[in-house]
């Protein structure tokens, strides 16, 4: 990956569009990043993380990533970018991204959120120009990180070397160095691994218990079934040679239970032989005691069949009787018929003569049909009537509703009038109020013009009162400085001329007899010179030196402070001019308030216009509806007079239909009862004579039935009849006596029956209690037969089920201890692994034994062969191990700990293990070439000569083709890196300065 152009929008600090050209600055190799403190530099490197991941590096992702990027030194309508040009992977692509913005709406006051946007474009070299790939996020993101083989965090740690990161990383514990390479090198699959084997060995050893206590509680229902004859094994679920015992004891309890059958078996039989010949006993006996029973009960039937022999004769002659009178029993029902009926009709006509007025009385059936025509005659020719009465009706309402519109619109006539005449001073009064509306709004504008000048000048007041604080600071912190670096100037100046003084004793000390001196040359020191009380010695010197140009910096600094407030400050003063705050504030808070009550009274102007134009379309709807109204009125007139002259003819027309009633259709109720009264009772006259002679007729038939029967008077018949039950109850009574007089004779007759009770009574209670005592003993008998034959059947079903259990455990129980020895290894808990390492932290290990491995090969040239980089598998602690690291002094032979290493010894051993870390995870992500390198900070802890050894260290990365750019404010790096990129800070935010090679 080489990166080509950088290209930032009001991103960070900066607040316009800055540019960096890395192919100018990475022509030499080696090109330095600088600035002062919080300028801007390391957002120079958060705006290439940003262009390829959408995020930042670390801690800075902190907040909303569109509010934290935007610069706050950019204008409101200039809308944060970042785009970056690179060749990766043989393609040249141009990514662009855009933060969310909270811009200001286009109409109206407030901001409005556009959503985050990003562009991928890449360069066709066959075409030369630029084609766009793609506009989404998700895609974008996939093909990036596809294309550089890692990810953020890997690319912050790899090509964005964060010094103080790898200081930390030297000196972490194992389990902070593990998480570490745990994100860079993504081992999580094997923590995975290990996770898995675990849940499995988890898994795998529940299924066995639970196997073991399937096992175990069917060897205890197998004890159950047994009785006492099974013995368990003392073993809990899990442990070994449980399935073996509980195989054997169920083995014993089946050989047990199949010797309980047999016994069984032989009882049954002995049993069932007694019980049938004590059952044969029972039924003689029974059978005996019933012959003598029958016998008995048939003497004693027949003496009861003598007794009711005359009642017998007496029902024959009662039922001979009912059957002559059933000859009759047609005509006595017909005349029955035919009186009901003659009885039925004639008070159906009384009370339909009783409806009926007087007059009618005496009238026969064919004057009440007479009467009923012609009162259903006269009810046809009020038809004509009820349409006049309709009529009459609806000509009511209309004129009432007339009436009603007359009033409507005369109470509207005067409420448009009344409206009306006030009208005029409605619309003078609403027309004032718009034209105040307006010359408020006109005096808004003209005082929004004045107020934006007065806060600026208010603003620039303020700052005027403060940087006139600021530089009074400033010329005391200049005097102070120039006091400091006068006396420190003074300090070295005395500090030398002591040395001076003092050099030839300095000298005299390396003088060895017959060896050269090195100023005369003379090979004999008769009296070299000696050192006095208070020599200074170069490092002295050189201390006070470096003190002094200290303190001549912080001079310059403080007087270029100092010009930066004076400049600040006689702008704000040409600004704000020579008014007091205090006034130019007073100014300001009555332009406010003026502009407030100006806006307040020009927010009116809209509400007073609709009400004004509401007032003309109501005073138009007014005019209308007082026109309509008067036209409505003398269209009524003419209405009136019709309806008047029909009603007065239609009144006429129904004072003649109604007669002395109210209305027509009171007339016709009348009339139509009246025709319903006379058609009943006509209806029920005829009836009535109808049943008379039916009864008539029926008198003379059952007179005439009732003497061919033999009967004196029909009356004597009706005496001889049966009703149905009775005729049923009494045929019963006889067919009942015959019946028993047949069985009695029967039973008599039989021969075994009187043989029977010629015999000694039967004893059938002996018989039965025997009976009993054999059937007890043959339950016994087979209960015990079942119970043993129930024993050994669930006993073998048991026993084949644990046999099968015993099966299906097998394997299960070898896939359990094959992965419980995986698991304990993986997880560095089992005795083969001797150093009891995890497998995430055997893979971590492998990583950084190839770190330390490629750290070292730099480290040696940074420390000029002293220090090498090892990697360590101890444990230390109840830390994790294979993650340890030391360093091998060469100049002791010792292995110690890096956290004994000073300042600058630790800042270039975490650059090498920088640098060889880097140098794993491109080759683990693939091979991918970085071609473009950040080192941030640290160069300040360097000696002179240890810095040139890590500037030549770093320039051989030239020899991998790569450039490297390091991020300081070490001043003397300045000197020896030609390219540079300042970052410059100013109060409207920081600009990029670029220098090259030339």
């Amino acid at each position: 990956m080489r990166l080509h152009r950088l290209t930032l929008t009001a991103f960070g600090p900066f607040g316009g569009t800055q540019s960096v050209d890395f192919d100018e600055l990475s022509a030499a190799g080696l090109f330095l990043l600088h600035g002062p403190t919080g300028a801007g530099k390391t957002s120079v490197l958060d705006a290439v993380c940003y262009a390829l991941y959408g995020s930042v590096p670390g801690a800075r992702q902190s907040g909303g990533q569109g509010a934290t990027l935007r610069s706050d030194h950019a204008a409101p309508t200039v809308r944060t970018e970042v785009t970056l040009d690179l060749s990766v992977a043989g393609r040249r692509l141009e990514i662009t991204r855009q933060p969310p913005w909270e811009r200001p709406k286009k109409r109206g006051t407030g901001t409005t959120l556009d959503k985050a946007q990003t562009w991928l474009r890449e360069y066709d070299a066959t075409a030369g120009t630029w084609k766009d790939l793609s506009r989404s996020h998700q895609e974008i993101g996939e093909e990036i990180t596809q294309l550089l083989g890692m990810s953020r965090e890997q690319f912050c740690q790899v090509v964005l070397l964060p010094q103080g990161d790898f200081a930390r990383f030297l000196r972490a514990d194992a389990e902070a160095r593990g998480k570490l390479l745990g994100r860079l090198f993504d081992t999580r699959r094997f923590a995975d691994v290990e996770k898995r084997l675990a849940e499995r060995r988890r898994a795998t050893e529940a299924q066995v218990r639970d196997g073991d206590a399937e096992l175990l509680a069917d060897a205890h229902r197998m004890q159950q079934a047994a009785g006492d004859g099974m013995e368990l094994p003392d073993l809990a679920p899990g442990e070994p040679g449980l399935a073996e015992a509980v195989l054997s004891a169920a083995a014993v309890a089946r050989g047990t239970a199949r010797e309980q059958l047999t016994v069984a078996e032989c009882g049954l039989a002995a049993a069932e032989s007694a019980h049938a010949a004590a059952a044969r006993v029972l039924d003689d006996a029974r059978e005996l005691a019933r012959l003598q029973r029958r016998f008995t009960e048939a003497r004693e039937r027949a003496a009861r069949l003598e007794e009711g022999a005359q009642a017998y004769r007496e029902a024959q002659a009662l039922m001979e009787r009912a059957r002559k009178a059933e000859a009759v029993a047609p005509a006595l029902e017909l005349r029955e018929s035919a009186d009901a009926e003659h009885r039925r009709t004639a008070a159906a006509e009384a009370r339909a003569r009783a409806r009926l007025p007087e007059s009618f009385a005496d009238a026969g059936a064919a004057g009440l049909a007479t009467a009923a025509r012609r009162a259903a005659e006269e009810l046809g020719g009020l038809d004509s009537a009820r349409r006049a009465e309709r009529r009459l009706a609806e000509l009511l309402d209309e004129r009432a509703g007339l009436d009603r519109q007359e009033r409507a619109d005369a109470d509207l006539l005067h409420e448009a009038e009344a409206w009306l005449d006030g009208w005029e001073e409605t619309r003078t009064a609403l027309q004032a109020r718009v034209d105040t509306a307006q010359q408020a709004a006109s005096l808004a504008e003209q005082l929004a013009v004045q107020r934006e000048p007065a806060q600026q000048r208010l603003k620039a007041a303020r700052l005027r009162d403060q940087l006139a604080q600021d530089t009074d600071e400033a010329v005391d912190q200049v005097r102070t400085a120039r006091e400091q670096a006068l006396r420190a100037k003074q300090h070295w100046l005395d500090l030398k001329e002591q040395r001076l003084t003092g050099i030839a004793a300095e000298l005299a000390a390396h003088l060895t007899d017959g060896e050269p001196c090195a100023v005369c040359g003379a090979t004999e020191h008769p009296a070299p010179a000696r050192k006095v009380a208070g020599h200074v010695d170069r490092e002295a010197e050189d201390q006070a030196l470096a003190a002094h140009q200290r303190a001549d910096e912080q001079r310059a600094e403080a007087e270029r402070r100092l010009g930066v407030v004076r400049e600040a400050l006689a702008a704000a003063t040409a600004e704000a001019g020579d008014t007091p705050t205090d006034r130019l504030a007073a100014e300001v808070e009555e332009l406010q308030a003026r502009y407030a009550h100006a806006r307040g009274a020009a927010a009116e102007l809209h509400s007073a216009q609709e009400r004004l134009r509401q007032a003309g379309q109501e005073h138009e709807r007014r005019v209308a509806a007082r026109q309509e109204a008067a036209v409505r009125t003398a269209s009524r007139v003419g209405h009136r007079d019709r309806l008047d002259r029909e009603r007065a003819v239609l009144e006429e027309e129904l004072d003649r239909a109604r007669g002395a009633l109210d209305s027509v259709a009171a007339r016709a109720a009348q009339l139509q009862r009246q025709a319903a009264l006379l058609s009943d009772a006509a209806d029920a006259a005829r009836a009535a004579e109808d049943a008379a002679q039916r009864l008539k007729d029926a008198d003379a038939r059952l007179a005439d039935a009732a003497f061919r029967a033999g009967f004196d008077t029909p009356q004597a018949a009706a005496a001889a009849l049966l009703d149905a039950a009775a005729h049923r109850e009494l045929q019963r009574r006889l067919d009942a006596w015959q019946s028993e007089e047949a069985a009695v004779r029967a039973v008599l007759a039989e021969a075994d029956t009187a043989a029977a009770a010629g015999q000694p009574p039967a004893d059938v209670d002996a018989a039965q209690r025997a009976a009993d005592d054999a059937a007890r003993r043959l339950r016994d008998a087979a209960s015990a037969h079942d119970a043993a034959g129930r024993r050994c059947a669930e006993l073998d079903r048991l026993s084949a089920r644990a046999t099968a259990a015993v099966r299906r455990l097998g394997p299960l129980r070898e896939e359990y201890d094959r992965v419980a020895r995986l698991a304990g290894l993986t997880a560095g808990t089992s005795a083969d692994n001797e150093r009891r390492m995890r497998l995430e932290s055997y893979v971590l290990a492998a990583r950084l034994e190839q770190v330390a491995a490629a750290a070292t090969v730099r480290l040696r040239r940074m420390s000029s062969g002293r220090y090498t980089l090892v990697h360590s598998d101890d444990r230390t602690g109840r830390g994790r191990s294979g993650l340890g690291l030391h360093v091998v002094d060469a100049w002791t032979g010792r292995e110690r700990d890096t956290a004994t290493l000073s300042g600058g010894e630790t800042f270039f051993a975490s650059l090498a293990l920088a640098l060889g870390l880097a140098d794993v995870v491109t080759d683990e992500a693939g091979g991918v070439r970085l071609d473009t390198l950040f080192i941030d900070e640290g160069f300040g802890s360097l000696d002179d000569q240890t810095l040139d050894e890590v500037l030549d260290v770093l320039d051989s990365l030239r020899e991998r083709d790569r450039s490297v750019g390091i991020v300081s404010h070490v001043p003397d790096l300045r000197r020896r890196i030609h390219a540079q990129l300042e970052v410059v800070k100013g109060r409207s935010g920081s600009v990029l300065r670029q220098r090259g090679t030339g």
